[in-house]
């Protein structure tokens, strides 16, 4: 088996480049995807390998990219949306929730929209406002809609190619801050990596600590942290997929360790953490030794860079919410 040594954005391409030779019905529209090869230069070199038909620069307009995929999807093609930060997402929010995730309920099951969006998403790179934002969960909540977020090149490319393979809508968020922060080996050929399935990137047995995305290694680093001053053995688990949500996982890790934290750059209120606490009390409240502790962003817009460190939670903060959750005593809140 050929292996390339790539980062996160080098494996995206490599899926493009693959599903493009594959299937003459995928095309890739967005705006700057095609001579200059997208804002983070996902796309770089496609549309001179296969023509602006397929790699379509569009203006500069969501809601007519997402409108456009809508009827190109509906229609026999399979159409890879890029917004060029996710927060830019928000004109075409109609489209996606009136529409593209309610084709298959709508048609009864005559039509689907096999299309993918793909978005750079969250902090930690110094962008100004609104291209840091972390609305993950707003999408996650509409039913129809299936969510991606991948922390790897290996991931990436296995998700993103079975994303493209989906006969529904996948919203496929890009973490930014580890697009090029380090590489990994993948494979060069064709591979799928099912969606909906949560990883263990470290097994332990004192907490479990879930996370996505960039997060994922922050919540590493968190880990070792603890591991090295106080000697305790924590579970990692990185999601993949925030819809559908790896439920059976998630309460295997609780039942497992007891305790649980759950981590993500995303503001705290009605946050995607929320739907993990309700997960482990519908299915591992019995299990728990200790309230789930939440380590998030905070409850404002997005700060200016100079306030970024504060905001975006570290391996400081990740100890921290480990530790509450480890020393929780019963009666101590009374």
């Amino acid at each position: 088996m050929d292996v390339a040594n790539t980062t996160i954005v080098g494996a995206i391409t490599d899926a493009l480049r693959i599903a493009l030779q594959q299937d003459e019905r995928v095309m890739i529209l967005g705006e700057d995807v095609g001579t200059n090869g997208g804002v983070f230069r996902a796309t770089e070199g496609l549309q001179d390998e296969f023509g602006e038909a397929r790699v379509m620069d569009t203006p500069l307009a969501e809601s007519a990219i997402i409108g456009a995929s809508v009827g190109l999807a509906v229609n026999g093609m399979i159409p890879i949306a890029e917004i060029q930060f996710l927060a830019f997402i928000y004109p075409a929010y109609e489209q996606l929730v009136s529409h593209v995730s309610r084709i298959r309920m709508r048609s009864q099951g005559r039509f689907t929209a096999p299309l993918v969006v793909r978005a750079p998403y969250g902090g930690g790179i110094r962008a100004p406002e609104l291209h840091c934002d972390s609305p993950e969960v707003i999408f996650a909540h509409v039913p129809g809609l299936k969510v991606v977020v991948p922390s790897t090149p290996y991931d990436a490319k296995g998700l993103l190619l079975a994303a493209i393979a989906d006969p529904d809508p996948v919203l496929f968020f890009e973490p930014m801050r580890i697009y090029r922060s380090f590489r990994e080996e993948v494979p060069e050929e064709y591979y799928t990596v099912p969606i909906g399935k949560a990883r263990i990137v470290q097994s332990g047995t004192d907490c479990s600590l879930f996370a996505w995305g960039a997060m994922v290694p922050v919540a590493m680093q968190g880990a070792e942290l603890v591991s090295k001053q106080h000697g305790l053995s924590i579970e990692v688990i990185d999601l993949r997929t925030l819809s559908p949500l790896d439920r059976e996982a998630i309460a295997a890790s609780v039942i497992k360790t007891g305790r649980a934290v759950v981590l993500h750059e995303a503001p705290r209120n009605a946050g995607f953490g929320a739907e993990i606490v309700a997960t482990i009390n519908d299915l591992a409240l019995d299990a728990l030794m200790a309230p789930v502790v939440r380590v998030t962003g905070y409850d404002t817009p997005y700060p200016l860079f100079a306030l970024e460190d504060a905001y975006m939670p570290d391996a400081l903060r990740v100890m921290e919410g480990i530790m509450q959750a480890i020393q929780y005593e019963i009666g101590a809140r009374l």
